[in-house]
């Protein structure tokens, strides 16, 4: 056997490529470790995002209930303007009822004045009465003392009988509603017993 053929010099010849050793196959990344803080903020936040998302759709909803009360609001306040003055009418239909009656009355041949009169009269008291149920209050002050408030003075005059500022003459009656002055009483004063000229 020759020397160059030797298993010796075989293995060591340069001409013989020696394959390399295999790469081992790389190992999978470790998942990253969560940080329970981390995890933690996580949650919160998620529950935030729902609170949130839940207020939105309260704040929607209550929008749109604001805007229907509104709108209902307004509605039932002009029906109200509208029919609110419905009952007193109602209560004065009578009255007007029994002014036809007296004009028909009036127009009749031979009709008697003191009866119109006196239908006249019972027609005003029907309406009194019907206003006053509704808190209509005359303010017929005469022989009362003066009270701006309620009172609207057009002059003075001197008065034997009636003390000084008290009311002489009503000229124009006042009323109030429910307490509340509609229209102050036009009145006259009085300023006292006239001073006594003396003869010189």
């Amino acid at each position: 056997m020759n020397e160059s053929e030797s298993p010796d010099n075989a293995s060591t010849s340069p001409d013989t490529a020696v394959p390399a050793p295999a790469a081992e196959p790389a190992a999978a990344a470790p998942a990253p470790e969560i940080h329970p803080a981390v995890a933690d903020l996580s949650l919160q936040l998620t529950v935030a995002k729902k609170e949130a998302a839940d207020n939105y759709d309260r704040y929607v909803r209550s929008v749109a209930d604001m805007d229907n009360f509104r709108r209902r609001t307004v509605r039932e306040k002009e029906e109200l303007r509208q029919f609110a003055a419905s009952k007193v009418l109602e209560d004065l239909l009578p009255v007007l009822d029994s002014l036809g009656f007296g004009l028909a009355a009036a127009k009749a041949p031979n009709a008697d004045l003191k009866t119109l009169v006196g239908g006249i009269s019972m027609v005003a008291d029907q309406l009194k009465t019907s206003l006053a149920s509704h808190g209509l209050k005359e303010i017929n002050p005469l022989g009362q003392p003066f009270d701006p408030n309620l009172h609207e003075a057009l002059s003075q005059q001197p008065h034997a009988e009636i003390a000084e500022g008290s009311v002489v003459t009503v000229v124009r009656t006042g009323y109030s509603l429910n307490g509340r002055l509609l229209r102050p009483a036009s009145v006259i004063v009085s300023t006292g017993p006239a001073p006594v000229e003396s003869n010189a």
